[in-house]
């Protein structure tokens, strides 16, 4: 019997697909709280942009949904507010 692991490859196989995902533009995408379960185009959300970091809140119920940083060599994602991201296919 085959286990699970052996059908795994690693990570780099992704890099195409989340290219894609990540070069487009974001205030479409429909971001679905997981606090009140409310799905809405980012653009929707409350932007707190002030701090040394980004805080989105839900329009809804204004649960944090996401939170992002960016530093001199990365940018930090915090998606744990959200249940989803859906992104529109651009093909």
């Amino acid at each position: 019997m085959q286990h699970p692991d052996d059908l795994a490859v690693d990570g780099n196989a992704v890099a195409g697909p989340l290219a894609e995902v990540f070069a487009v533009d974001v205030t479409s995408v429909r971001v679905t709280c997981n606090h009140c379960g409310a799905t809405k185009p980012l653009a929707d959300a409350r932007a707190y942009v002030r701090g040394p970091g980004t805080v989105l809140r839900c329009a809804g119920c204004t649960s944090i949904v996401a939170r992002f940083a960016q530093t001199r060599d990365a940018v930090w994602l915090d998606l744990r507010g959200s249940t989803a991201w859906q992104i529109r296919a651009t093909h």
